[in-house]
């Protein structure tokens, strides 16, 4: 029975980060997964390989759409979809052997298979049984389907079967307008779906900012994505080959069918702690079997610890990540820190869509003064050279104080410009600070600047 320090379970980007910070900070430590590779659903299954078909299907489009009106004349490109899944699945494999490279530089070992919690203090791997100080469940989450629909992953599929369809539908329905459900509906939208979304509320992309929503919806309709609003979702009929979904209008009750060749269901994630063993043990979980723990992130049960999609907060790679390493410090005996009030969000549609802090309606909810500056990317001139004037950047300040408590931005690299307004979030920035802050031109991020300085005398150009 081998011993050690830390047994971490899951090696996805909150497992894998937390690992390598324990072993940074000189705990023996050692890995669970029960995969092929490491890097969790984010490197194998979710964020690295949708950006890549993001990033491939956005040169297609900028080849069918704007390289003529630069000059750049030819036959437009035509879509290899094997290589392009080729493509993918090389970037997936790059990374997951970069995290193997990293776990032998810092002495991680990987224990293959699946873990459970047989007791308090010992991990169970295939026959093998390993004992901890500490144990750290970073066990992720997986899809999370509606009531009696069945995801065959061909014709039904989850965001995992849409990574590597055999070919690209000529119709494609998305159930869920969220953040996956639009990026794969824009990917294969680019490449040449009928891509229609069909969401249960009124609106797309829940719980952020209400003007954002409602451009980036404009946009994407621009774009040839479209919308059925307000509607549930009443079953879903697979053959081999097609499937119909039915779906009822929540306004008036009125119910319709759509066909589809494929049919992606994208309504969310839950947590995955399957077969660890939990409830033997005693770890108290909440309604939405999520594993409970305290700001320490540690579970009722004493020695076993908590992060990322297994406990409450936004399922987020960086947010996982962030309570990895502060997970590392607390059995280090030091004390972790995440500052859940700065987690930025992004959706990698182009344009991409970024947000952090507070939105309008949070802020009106708690009853709080604030003050909006605004800027168009049609001011910018580096957007507007690259075809990409659309969109917005919005700073949300406190009226008296001036402190920034949100920024919200649709735009071109919207996912790196929110970072310059989330390390000003964690200074405690006013956002006069941010617009004295000099910003080098022609960049994107001048859109920032100008958007903090219309919290105060208002923006130069606009």
């Amino acid at each position: 029975m081998s011993s050690y320090d830390v047994i971490v379970i899951g090696s996805g980007p909150g497992g894998y980060v937390c690992a390598i910070r324990c072993a940074q900070l000189g705990l023996k430590t050692a890995c669970v997964e029960g995969r092929e590779t490491l890097g969790g659903t984010c490197l194998n299954i979710g964020c690295i390989p949708s950006k890549a078909l993001l990033h491939a299907s956005h040169q297609l489009h900028e080849a069918e759409h704007n390289f003529a009106k630069m000059g750049l004349k030819g036959k437009s490109p035509s879509v290899d979809w094997k290589q392009m899944l080729a493509y993918k699945d090389d970037v997936i494999g790059q990374n997951t052997k970069g995290i193997e490279f990293l776990f032998k530089k810092n002495k991680i070992d990987w224990l293959k298979g699946w873990g459970s919690i047989p007791e308090k203090g010992k991990v169970k791997v295939g026959d093998e049984v390993h004992e901890a100080k500490h144990i750290i469940i970073a066990s992720g989450s997986e899809p999370s389907s509606l009531p009696g629909i069945e995801i065959d992953q061909k014709v039904v599929v989850d965001s995992e079967g849409a990574l590597s369809l055999p070919k690209v539908p000529k119709k494609m329905v998305v159930i869920g307008a969220g953040v996956i459900g639009l990026e794969l509906g824009s990917v294969y939208s680019r490449l040449g779906s009928e891509v229609q979304v069909i969401e249960f509320l009124d609106h797309i992309t829940p719980g952020m900012d209400a003007e954002v929503s409602r451009q980036f919806q404009r946009l994407l309709t621009k774009q040839g994505l479209g919308f059925t609003l307000g509607a549930a979702v009443q079953k879903v009929e697979a053959t081999k080959t097609k499937a119909k979904v039915t779906y009822k209008l929540r306004k008036d009750d009125s119910e319709a069918t759509v066909d589809a060749d494929v049919v992606l269901v994208a309504t969310g994630r839950k947590p995955y702690t399957d077969g660890l063993g939990l409830d033997a043990l005693g770890v108290k979980m909440s309604d939405r079997g999520q594993i409970e723990v305290d700001g320490q992130y540690r579970t009722s049960v004493d020695g076993i610890l908590a992060i990322g999609d297994a406990i409450k907060g936004p399922m987020l790679a960086h947010k996982a990540e962030d309570e990895g390493m502060a997970a590392a410090e607390v059995v280090a005996g030091k004390h972790g820190h995440v500052n859940y009030g700065v987690i930025p969000g992004v959706i990698y549609t182009h344009p991409e869509v970024s947000t952090v802090g507070e939105t309008e309606e949070t802020l009106k909810d708690a009853g709080r003064a604030y003050k909006v500056g605004k800027f168009s990317f049609m001011g910018n001139g580096r957007a507007k050279a690259n075809f990409a004037g659309d969109g917005f950047v919005k700073i949300l300040a406190d009226k008296e104080t001036d402190r920034i408590l949100g920024a919200h931005i649709i735009g071109p690299m919207a996912g790196d410009l929110i970072h310059e307004v989330c390390v000003a979030m964690e200074f405690g920035a006013s956002a006069e600070d941010l617009a004295l802050t000099c910003h080098a031109h022609p960049t994107y991020s001048e859109a920032v600047r100008e958007a903090a300085l219309a919290c105060g005398d208002g923006p130069i150009h606009s």
